[in-house]
């Protein structure tokens, strides 16, 4: 008999109550380090005081009234990411997924506008993920993420992820944009060098191609900065953003310059949701921290204690680990074995860790995590490695 809750997820047998910036209170009370955020969510823990204040207060003002009518705390937001950002101009939605649609949609509708609907094709490369609605897997088109699922979305070209070769011959005439992420998640913990995405914005400049940067894991103020690409000094046309945005509120946006979102006119996308007072209440209250210079100057601080542990945790086990990798607080350890072997001997240590591709452990902390925590993280890693050594 199929279950309730339809059985799509491979769930551990843990059941969290409550949380506490870096912690997780299991049912039964234990106390777990939470090295996951919810896979990057969770930007300044759980439960933040600041952030509770901003949603119940909202909540007891006004939870809904769609975008038939003005949001102020909509603009608000809006205002502040545009402020922080190359984006002239912003759309809300509920996820990364939501997100990912509107840029697809975005850029063809830009060529279209432009007389040119035949450049629609979008360049994408192995090991990326942009969701899992239909324009998502479509995009990452791996087997995993497309078998069964047919008829695909078309327009979508996969190059090998870091073969600047691969990506001169794949441009065309129907190349209409280039997406990808600065720093993959799913795909492994792969930053994209800094030379090779300034290298992407003058050939996307050359070729009359529009830059999609997929930042919804590696934004707000995940590897240091407020949005990773700002480490290569260059500017998307569109970009995606959700996941932190919200600080564990559903809360995504696309942010884009006047000119690639020239086609969005009245009618030609919308969101029920996307948005609404409460979600907007909330990302106003985590932009006011994560963009704030001297909060990131901590990130950068904390992520250069934290990967010098990582470093030393290595040394102790070269059994189990082979490197870490990333950028900031979006860290990964790559392991010996599967993945899914260290993080479940993690949860007997009480460490929270998320696996990805490539045999990576990934380590996405609240970015607010204190230097004590660090080296509780440490120690706990450490358990973790002991145990799987010696079983």
């Amino acid at each position: 008999m199929i279950p309730s809750v339809l059985p799509t997820y491979s769930r551990a047998p843990l059941h969290f109550v409550k949380g506490e910036g870096t912690w997780l209170v299991e049912e039964d009370g234990r106390r777990f380090l939470d090295l996951g955020s919810g896979i990057a969510v969770n930007a300044l823990g759980h439960a933040n005081p600041a952030l509770v204040a901003a949603l119940t207060e909202q909540a007891g003002k006004l939870w809904h009234v769609s975008n038939l009518y003005e949001i102020p705390q909509q603009q608000a937001l809006a205002d502040k990411l545009v402020e922080a950002t190359f984006a002239d101009t912003v759309f809300f939605t509920n996820s990364g997924t939501e997100a990912c649609e509107l840029a697809v949609k975005m850029a063809r509708k830009y060529w279209y506008d432009k007389g040119q609907p035949d450049k629609s094709d979008i360049l994408t490369f192995s090991g990326s993920f942009h969701g899992r609605s239909s324009a998502g897997i479509a995009a990452a088109g791996s087997e995993k993420m497309v078998k069964g699922f047919g008829p695909l979305l078309p327009g979508f070209v996969h190059l090998p992820f870091g073969d600047n070769d691969a990506l001169l011959a794949a441009i065309t005439d129907t190349v209409g944009a280039i997406l990808i992420e600065p720093v993959q998640g799913e795909g492994g913990i792969r930053p994209l060098p800094d030379s090779t995405l300034r290298w992407m914005r003058d050939l996307c400049d050359e070729r009359g191609i529009l830059l999609i940067l997929d930042e919804v894991q590696c934004g707000m103020g995940r590897t240091g900065k407020l949005f990773a690409h700002e480490w290569a000094g260059i500017k998307p046309d569109i970009m995606m953003v959700a996941k932190g945005i919200g600080g564990g509120f559903p809360l995504g946006a696309v942010l884009a310059t006047e000119g690639a979102a020239s086609g969005m006119t009245t009618g030609t996308h919308g969101s029920t949701y996307g948005g609404n007072p409460l979600g907007c209440a909330v990302g106003n209250a985590v932009m006011d921290h994560v963009a704030d210079p001297a909060f990131l100057a901590e990130v950068n601080r904390k992520a250069g204690l934290l990967r010098q542990k990582l470093e030393g945790l290595i040394a102790a086990h070269p059994d189990t680990f082979e490197e870490v990798r990333g950028m900031g607080l979006m860290l990964g350890l790559k392991t010996r074995q599967a993945p899914a072997d260290f993080v479940k001997k993690g949860y007997d240590a009480l460490v929270i860790t998320v696996p990805a591709a490539d045999n990576i452990v990934r380590l996405l902390p609240p970015l607010n995590i204190t230097d004590d925590e660090i080296a509780e993280a440490t120690a706990r890693l450490d358990a973790a490695a002991t145990a799987l050594e010696t079983a």
